[in-house]
């Protein structure tokens, strides 16, 4: 199966979809999400609570954020596979953020959990055939396929892994 085109989603997903290189959505679920675990089991205890500047988030609020986005993202496109066309509304992630309490929460249970969701999204894309992954609807006021949706939730794990990585380590 081919990637989806620039024609598949809206115009401001096209910074997640283009960090994802592999033109096969499952060797991209195999690949990145091996590199994100890794990525957030090496992260230093010290820097867990760190923000890069006042207003921005802790590396706890970043994690939280992906677990949440990722959710998300496989919803919509269980809904827009299942032929449920219902517009669905964009989420505010920063109210997301100031309600999630990480720091209430340990790390590892943290890295655990996007782990289990990944593994959750993977298999919901693998169960998949190819007239569902192109099936599509409206999310955050825009057109969007299912496959788009694949491609967003994993290439929006690599964003973020790219700024903690440029900005708070």
């Amino acid at each position: 199966m081919a990637r989806p085109s620039q024609g598949d989603y809206g115009a401001f997903y096209e910074t997640y979809v283009s960090k994802v290189q592999e033109d096969d959505i499952y060797e991209a679920f195999r690949k990145h999400t091996a590199e994100v675990l890794d990525f957030f089991e090496k992260v230093p205890a010290q820097k867990l609570d760190y923000a890069y500047a006042t207003g921005k988030w802790t590396i706890k609020q970043v994690l939280q954020h992906l677990i949440d986005a990722e959710r998300i993202f496989a919803y919509r496109a269980l809904r827009f596979a299942r032929k449920d066309y219902t517009p669905l509304s964009p989420f505010e992630e920063n109210d997301y953020a100031a309600e999630a309490r990480v720091d209430e929460r340990e790390w590892m249970d943290m890295v655990e959990e996007f782990q289990l969701v990944r593994l959750s999204s993977e298999h919901l894309f693998r169960s998949l055939n190819e007239e569902e992954l192109q099936r599509s609807g409206i999310a955050s006021g825009v057109p969007v396929s299912v496959l788009s949706l694949g491609y967003i939730l994993i290439g929006h794990a690599i964003h973020h892994m790219g700024i903690v990585s440029e900005r708070y380590l």
